[in-house]
C-alpha cells in the first residue's frame, strides 16, 4: 500500500477547526517561487501546479522505469501547500491579490536527494518536452507555529487567523513571519471539484514567545 503523508502525519495534515500550537520540522519540497494573483486564468501560478506535479509524479513512476532511488517507497503524491507574503504588509491583504508573492510546493519523500531531484527534473524535461528550469528543490523548517483547519473560500481566511491569532496571544506568544517563515496554505481539497463553501485548507502560521 503506498505511503500517505496526509494519513501517518495527521497532525499535520488533518488538524481540528481549533488552533493548535505544533513544532513542524524540516522537510523538503519541490518548489515555485512566483508573484501575482493565483486566480488569474493561464497565469504563473496555475502554471506552476503543472510543475510540481510534473515533477512529483515523475518520481512517483520513477518505479516503473530503469532509474533506480535507494530507499524508494510508494507513496501518494502529498497535498499542495503554499507560502504567501506581500511586500510592505504585515500578514495578507486579500483585497491586493496581485501584489502577492508565493512559493507554490509538495512535499517530497525522504529518499529524495538534491540528487534524484535533478534526475527528476531532467528526466520530466526529456519526456514531457516541456520547460522545469523554474522548479527548486527547497528545505523548509517551519519551526514552531500556531495551526488550525479553515473551511470555506480563500477570501474568509481572516476570521481563522484572527482565532489563531488569539489563541497564540492567550498562550504567550505573537507572530513571528519573516523572509524565511511566511503565512502557510495546505490545500486539501481541490478547488476544481469542490464548492467554495466546503473547502478545506490548513493555515499555519510561525510564532515565538513574548519577550519578558
Amino acid at each position: 500500500m503506498a505511503f500517505d503523508y496526509k494519513k501517518e502525519y495527521k497532525e499535520f495534515y488533518l488538524p481540528k477547526k481549533k488552533p493548535v500550537l505544533i513544532t513542524v520540522p524540516a522537510m523538503n519540497f519541490v518548489s515555485v517561487r512566483g508573484k501575482g494573483n493565483p486566480n488569474e486564468e493561464g497565469g504563473a501560478y496555475k502554471q506552476s501546479i503543472g510543475l510540481l506535479y510534473g515533477i512529483a509524479f515523475t518520481i512517483k513512476m520513477s518505479k516503473m522505469g530503469d532509474h533506480r532511488m535507494e530507499g524508494y517507497f510508494d507513496f501518494v503524491v502529498p497535498p499542495l501547500e503554499g507560502l504567501w507574503w506581500q511586500d510592505g504588509v504585515q500578514g495578507i491583504d486579500y483585497s491586493r491579490k496581485e501584489d502577492f508573492e508565493w512559493i507554490s510546493m509538495i512535499r517530497l519523500p525522504e529518499f529524495v536527494t538534491r540528487e534524484e531531484f535533478d534526475w527528476a527534473v531532467a528526466e520530466a524535461t526529456a519526456k514531457k518536452k516541456s520547460d522545469f528550469s523554474q522548479v527548486q528543490f527547497l528545505t523548509y523548517d517551519e519551526g514552531l507555529c500556531v495551526q488550525c483547519l479553515h473551511v470555506g473560500s480563500y477570501d474568509e481566511e481572516p476570521s481563522t487567523i484572527a482565532a489563531m491569532d488569539a489563541f497564540a496571544a492567550a498562550q504567550g506568544y505573537v507572530p513571528d513571519m519573516n523572509e524565511s517563515r511566511r503565512h502557510h496554505e495546505i490545500y486539501l481539497s481541490d478547488v476544481r471539484k469542490c464548492k467554495m463553501k466546503n473547502l478545506k485548507t490548513v493555515i499555519r502560521h510561525p510564532v515565538t514567545a513574548v519577550q519578558k
